[in-house]
């Protein structure tokens, strides 16, 4: 895997991955950011979330649960002082579908967060407290 940043002047900055996707990434207007972009830690927790979703959606699919929609939520707590790194995440996951099982729904949250997630077990064997909440809703 390889990522390739390039400056764009100030503080804004484009990151590239292999595949040719782009993602842009600023800082703060006090630090000479434009909000041409996402912070870097905000990726980080986007990442997080993306690959927990991604495990969760394909256990509940592969365990046959009609799902609908999968909605996710992180909610992070950054230490006061520099490094500013995360102390605390809050993942809560919003679930619709058709019957969806709540225990099903649980042990593929259990298996992203002790198994599959690379991201979530990295943070974790850094320090960072990681929870994790889930509601079901029915089929809209």
């Amino acid at each position: 895997m390889q990522v390739d940043i390039s400056w764009q002047g100030n503080v804004h900055f484009v990151a590239s991955n292999e595949s040719g996707h782009q993602v842009l990434m600023d800082g703060p207007p006090d630090s000479g950011g434009q909000d041409k972009g996402c912070r870097p830690m905000e990726l980080m927790l986007m990442g997080l979330g993306g690959c927990t979703a991604f495990d969760v959606v394909e256990i509940l699919r592969k365990g046959r649960q009609q799902i609908d929609h999968v909605e996710i939520s992180l909610n992070a707590k950054r230490a006061d002082t520099v490094p500013a790194v995360f102390e605390e995440i809050a993942i809560h996951f919003i679930i619709s579908g058709t019957g969806v099982d709540e225990g099903r729904v649980n042990r593929a949250i259990a298996l992203t967060a002790e198994k599959y997630c690379s991201a979530s077990i990295m943070l974790e064997s850094a320090g960072v407290a990681i929870s994790h909440t889930f509601e079901i809703k029915g089929s809209n």
